[in-house]
């Protein structure tokens, strides 16, 4: 199967949209079995660390379930009032997430500064050591599942959701460590640990924020991708240069509009024949993308205005 970067396996829509959906309900699921044993464990041990980890494992089931609407309306077709597609639904969906991240971090800013001022004993930590080994599995076996699904979709609203979940996966460990240490020594260690899981919260956010700031603004794709597609094309004997190539991304969905030049004495036909054939290839790489090839004679070319960024 062709590649479309070192890190995307192409596939075909179909299955893309199936991949997406099995990752939003996996996602959904760890988080809400997260969420109830969280909740047990805070309540039992009264960690302000707990409570960073239980809030965050909220948001990402709201996130995840945010997530869920927006895969299912991203992959739907295109239809007569959205020719292009639904595909930005993604985008949308992770600046909604990143609201709920950024509020839940502020929130647990407030309430770990409080704590640090006024340390309260822990009274258990049992509990927490336990959910917090139960999180870090779950969490594990969801990362593995998430990173095979953006290997083949490139999904914006799953790379978010992923997100949130790599940075689960750190703070879980934080925590255990951050129990022990308030256990042993000061009680403090348990809000210090928060303000960090906050903080590091709150950059996550702003990835998510630029990411779908970069698909809503129709960013081109990164260079080395702009690359291949300029090498399959230019892999084709009857063309003979390549100029005013643009490309977005648009959920799962890839839009490509490039100018080929050929030999100014090929018939309509065989210009036709040489742009299908070129399609073909560059539809092989990038199964979901819509493509649009304009044929120029190349005596012309250097008449017509060639873009910097080509």
């Amino acid at each position: 199967m062709a590649k479309t970067s070192p890190q995307i396996v192409a596939v075909a829509p179909e299955e893309s949209a199936r991949l997406m959906r099995m990752a939003t309900y996996a996602s959904i699921s760890v988080a809400l079995i997260l969420v109830l044993a969280k909740t047990i464990a805070w309540a039992i041990t009264d960690s302000v660390v707990l409570l960073a980890t239980l809030i965050d494992s909220t948001l990402d089931g709201l996130a995840s379930l945010i997530n869920l609407f927006a895969v299912r309306h991203a992959v739907m077709p295109a239809d007569r009032e959205h020719r292009f597609g639904h595909g930005k639904a993604e985008a949308l969906a992770g600046l909604g997430q990143s609201a709920f991240i950024a509020g839940s971090a502020g929130f647990l800013l407030l309430e770990s500064v409080r704590r640090l001022l006024r340390p309260v004993p822990l009274e258990s930590y049992g509990p927490g050591l336990l959910v917090m080994a139960i999180s870090i599995a779950l969490t594990l076996i969801l990362m593995i599942f998430q990173r095979y699904v953006i290997r083949r979709t490139n999904s914006t609203a799953i790379k978010a959701d992923a997100l949130h979940y790599r940075t689960d996966f750190m703070v879980n460990g934080s925590v255990i460590l951050a129990l022990v240490l308030a256990i042993e020594g000061w009680e403090g260690f348990d809000a210090l640990f928060a303000i960090g899981i906050a903080l590091y919260i709150l950059y996550s956010a702003w990835g998510i924020v630029r990411q779908s700031l970069d698909d809503l603004m129709d960013r081109e794709l990164p260079q080395e991708e702009r690359e291949e597609i300029k090498r399959i094309a230019l892999a084709h004997a009857g063309v003979h240069g390549l100029h005013d190539l643009r490309s977005r991304r648009s959920g799962i969905a890839t839009f490509l509009q490039l100018h080929l030049e050929v030999d100014d004495n090929l018939t309509l036909l065989q210009a036709h024949r040489i742009s299908d054939e070129v399609e073909f290839e560059l539809q092989q790489a990038y199964p979901a993308a819509e493509i649009i090839i304009h044929v120029d004679p190349e005596s012309i070319v250097p008449l017509e205005p060639v873009p910097k960024y080509l």
